[in-house]
């Protein structure tokens, strides 16, 4: 088996980069990366993460990566977590307050840098907080975090274990808006990505069982139902989720407007957009991708390419398979690759899938 080092330099010649070109893009020194290409110094997480960055998926797809993170990553990983975990509870051991302001960080954050790079913090948050859980508030905490790490995880199987886990602490939170809101927005995150509906009803259907107060979980919860219902065709519940949404967001719509943990004018419009681009009702997803695009943030390019990308879905379910799809590909190519997200990529296949079967 070739050194871990070698294994870079290999992917690295595969695309076509010169070690020059990778000290520019990694801002690590080419001397330095020299060294570790040739196994002279250790290969650390961080150069590990900028190659597979910077090479691109097709490098892994091609085998030349494959495997390295999960050989070089997890025992760095896992140290560092123990670490952490043992560290804090020794000299730090946040208070509730603190741990309060954090998850409202992690919110904003999760919509600004995008789920991949907040894995590793959140899963040294839980280390820390998994040891605190002696009152209902931290539990709600806690949930909140687990419902986070979710959204990080590929595979809806995966990510289906870590939402019935948030739920589970939600419950031991004795907070009706904290359990509601947990499944209410795991369903939506599964229904979105069209990916575990069985679950993503049944989550939403708790959700809206435990409480019908106009809540952001419940509006999140009637969103998902009504995904559930457009792929199984069910026109007739899809138009009553949606309309008991709307009156729901008249009440409950966030004034945040960055933030995981709100549902301000523009996301409510992205949630409706991917709806009715799977249904192929044009008109009206023509109508939320506009007005999505006249509010949302300008900071948050990310959420501007699931419009574009919307609007590719909506031409290929429409019958023009070949322009959606070249739509949607170029919005993606506009995106910088460091920000594609987990689920723009899922968004991309569906795509791609539709407007195959389109063409035969």
């Amino acid at each position: 088996m070739e050194p871990d080092g070698a294994a870079l330099r290999n992917a690295r010649e595969a695309a076509g980069v010169s070690l020059r070109e990778m000290a520019r893009r990694t801002h690590f020194s080419k001397s330095m990366l020299g060294y570790i290409e040739h196994g002279e110094r250790v290969l650390t997480p961080e150069v590990v993460l900028a190659y597979e960055r910077e090479l691109g998926e097709v490098i892994n797809r091609r085998g030349v990566l494959s495997g390295l993170a999960a050989t070089v990553l997890a025992p760095m990983a896992t140290s560092e977590l123990i670490y952490k975990g043992f560290s804090d509870a020794a000299y730090r051991r946040p208070d509730l307050d603190t741990w309060l302001e954090g998850v409202e960080g992690l919110g904003h954050d999760y919509m600004t840098e995008g789920a991949a790079s907040l894995q590793p913090r959140i899963a040294a948050d839980l280390v820390t907080l998994q040891g605190q859980l002696g009152s209902p508030q931290l539990w709600g905490v806690a949930s909140r975090y687990l419902t986070t790490y979710g959204k990080t995880t590929p595979g809806a199987k995966q990510a289906a274990k870590w939402y019935g886990l948030a739920a589970t602490a939600a419950d031991r939170s004795n907070d009706q808006d904290t359990r509601v809101w947990v499944r209410g927005r795991s369903a939506l995150a599964l229904a979105y990505e069209g990916a575990g509906l069985t679950t993503a009803r049944r989550l939403a259907d708790q959700a809206l069982e435990i409480s019908d107060k106009p809540t952001l979980g419940r509006l999140n919860a009637l969103v998902a139902r009504a995904h559930v219902a457009g792929f199984k065709g069910d026109a007739a519940t899809v138009r009553t989720m949606v309309n008991e949404a709307r009156h729901v967001f008249d009440v409950a719509g966030s004034e945040e407007q960055i933030s995981d943990f709100a549902v301000p004018e523009w996301r409510f419009h992205v949630f409706l957009s991917m709806l009715y681009s799977r249904l192929g009702d044009e008109r009206r997803a023509i109508e939320e991708q506009d007005a999505a695009a006249r509010v949302i943030p300008e900071n948050l390019p990310r959420f501007r390419t699931h419009i574009e990308m919307h609007r590719g879905l909506a031409l290929v379910r429409s019958g023009d398979a070949a322009g959606g799809t070249d739509y949607a590909r170029r919005a993606l190519d506009l995106l910088p690759p460091e920000k594609h997200s987990l689920t723009l990529k899922l968004l991309m296949a569906e795509i791609d899938g539709v407007g195959a079967a389109g063409r035969d």
